[in-house]
Order: C-alpha cells, then sequence, then structure tokens
C-alpha cells in the first residue's frame, strides 16, 4: 500500500520529468500543472511542501545551463575550500560524515559468507527504499518501490550472508540525512563490497559538495586515471549506497545529467532538492 508520501513524490517526480523534458521552453506553472491533472495553485502548494521552494526556482536548478554554471562555480574550488568556509551549524556538508570501510578481501571473495546483515524498509523524499548494514556500517541503500524485488538485489549482492529484517542504529543514523537539521548528524559508516578502484572512486564522489556538480573526467583525474573515464563511469554504476555516496552528481561534461542507476527522473529531482536546499543552508 503506497503512503501519502510516496504518492506525493510520484506526482512531483511526473512533473519533473515534464520539466526535465521541457526545459528549454522554461514553462509555466500552469503549463506543468495541467500535465499533472492539478490546477496551478495546488501544484505549486504540493510542490512547493516538497521541494521547500517553487516549481519555478527549482526549474532553474536543473537546467543544463544552471548545470554548466555549477561544473564552473565548482572548477577551482570543489571540496577543499568547503573545509575553510561555512561548515557550521545547520549549513554543514553531510559528506564529512561518511566514512568508508571496505570489506575484507575474505569477505569480498566469498560473497559475504556468513556475514550478518539486518535490512529494513524506509521512505525518503525520492520514494521508498531498502537500506541494509552489517556490525561495520551501512553496506547497501537503494532505491525501489517494489519490496520484494528490492530485497531480492540485496540478496544478489550478498550471496552467502545471513539476513534479518531489523532496523538498526547505523540506519537509523543514515536515514536521518532526509531530514532538514543536519546540525545533529552523526557520522555515517558505510562497509562496502568493492575493489580498490572503486573504492577510490566512491571516495572521491563524498568530496563532491552538495549542490555541486563534476564530471565522470574531473573525478578520473582525481582517482589518478585522467585517462580513465570509461572505468570511472563504470565504478559509479557499481555505487551500491545510494544517495550517501553522491553518483548522481556526476554529470556529462556537456551540462546533461546523463543516466542514474535510479532512474534519471530521480536524479533530476536529487539534484535540484540538493541545490535548493544547499541554498537555504547558507
Amino acid at each position: 500500500m503506497e503512503t501519502q508520501a510516496n504518492i506525493d513524490y510520484n506526482r512531483i517526480a511526473e512533473a519533473i520529468e515534464y520539466i526535465r523534458q521541457h526545459f528549454k521552453d522554461q514553462p509555466s506553472v500552469e503549463v506543468v500543472a495541467e500535465k499533472v491533472h492539478l490546477s496551478a495553485s495546488h501544484f505549486k502548494r504540493m510542490f512547493t511542501q516538497w521541494a521547500g521552494t517553487s516549481p519555478k526556482k527549482f526549474l532553474q536548478y536543473i537546467s543544463v545551463e544552471h548545470a554548466k554554471r555549477m561544473l564552473q562555480e565548482s572548477q577551482a574550488t570543489l571540496f577543499d575550500t568547503a573545509f575553510e568556509t561555512g561548515l557550521s551549524s545547520t549549513s554543514r556538508l553531510h559528506d564529512l560524515f561518511v566514512r568508508i570501510e571496505g570489506m575484507t578481501p575474505a569477505e569480498y571473495k566469498h560473497g559475504a559468507k556468513n556475514l550478518q546483515i539486518n535490512y529494513s524498509f524506509a521512505e525518503s523524499p525520492f520514494g521508498p527504499l531498502i537500506v541494509a548494514s552489517t556490525s561495520k556500517g551501512v553496506c547497501y541503500m537503494a532505491f525501489e518501490e517494489d519490496e520484494q524485488k528490492a530485497l531480492q538485489n540485496l540478496l544478489l549482492k550478498f550471496p552467502n550472508a545471513v539476513f534479518q529484517q531489523k532496523l538498526d542504529l547505523l540506519q537509523q543514523n543514515a536515514l536521518f540525512i532526509f531530514q532538514n537539521d543536519w546540525s545533529k548528524l552523526p557520522e555515517i559508516k558505510l562497509h562496502l563490497k568493492g575493489t580498490d578502484f572503486q573504492l577510490k572512486v566512491w571516495e572521491s564522489l563524498l568530496k563532491i559538495p552538495m549542490g555541486k556538480l563534476s564530471t565522470y573526467g574531473r573525478i578520473a583525474g582525481e582517482v589518478g586515471s585522467p585517462n580513465g573515464s570509461r572505468a570511472v563511469g563504470s565504478a559509479i554504476g557499481s555505487n551500491p549506497v545510494a544517495y550517501l555516496i553522491p553518483c548522481h552528481r556526476v554529470i556529462q561534461s556537456s551540462g546533461t545529467f546523463g543516466g542514474y542507476m535510479w532512474g534519471t527522473t530521480r536524479k533530476t529531482a536529487i539534484i535540484g532538492w540538493e541545490g535548493v536546499k544547499s541554498q537555504s543552508a547558507i
């Protein structure tokens, strides 16, 4: 049974998909509202409640031209200067609190044999998700409407693990990221199954500040493989932890958003939502 939050997100996602397809026309609120079969006033109210800003302002965050400007602005600063300025109180960026630990070679080789994994289902601003954790940290998070399919995908990731449906503190800490107030956000610990190169790429993604974007080529340079954009793209596409490892912040060098494991509409929604949140935190 769908929750009201899920119903609202699906309606907003429909609007965002229309905006994504027609951003060059800069459609008015009235036009978008008509496409999702709502009155302009009702649509504006629902959208603002979800995103924290008006549909018009949100459109600015997800246009290609805005993406290009964000890339240009972050060219020289990216993450280094983020340590130097403004990271206090509610303006702190969640990336500073995410820590990655790779699984041991034995755990990796044997498909997490005998590893105890807790999992639970939760709601987010971007639809239902599944989150799973070991005793060391969150090992998996994915957006998925169908709980049975979500669980099956988790089992495929760790074919030899022992599973229990249980919401634990590690998962709760991770889910706090979707709350508006990050001033008391605890450190989020991840326990990931990946090659050395994948872990290196995922750690690089954590250095992209919220509200900023990067490109595959730039990430390749940062991990010491300037000609390895394709390998970087493959590693990004293998990201096992949705949102917490922000692969959604990597776009094409042209400024277009490109693909996303959990859907291009969801990627667009996340980029716009983060743009709004990062501005409101200043």
